[in-house]
């Protein structure tokens, strides 16, 4: 049994973990885009920003939807990175309680 299952975790785990970096670069290009230090005119900004905006908004608008509105903050990524961390955990605790 652990012969698929601790790789099957592992791989989980290291797909919560890339998607929690795309979810931080996806922030941070906001916030450069949002002050102008880089100009979406660009083609491949403009193409890094479509393709994580279509990566991670599926995951955060329904969490947008529930949020009451904070005004121009959006803490959204960083709800969803929260669950990514403790989904990650739980299953690991699984992993665990069954081997």
């Amino acid at each position: 049994m652990e012969v698929i299952l601790v790789p099957l975790f592992n791989l989980v785990a290291t797909l919560i973990g890339l998607y929690i970096w795309v979810l931080i670069i996806s922030a941070v290009l906001s916030w450069l885009v949002a002050f102008n230090m880089l100009n979406t005119r660009n083609k491949f900004v403009y193409m890094v920003g479509d393709f994580l905006w279509r990566v991670t908004e599926p995951a955060l608008r329904p969490i947008r939807r529930v949020m009451p509105n904070l005004g121009g903050v959006d803490i959204s990524p960083i709800i969803l990175i929260l669950v990514l961390y403790f989904a990650r955990d739980v299953l690991g605790q699984l992993v665990a309680a069954i081997l």
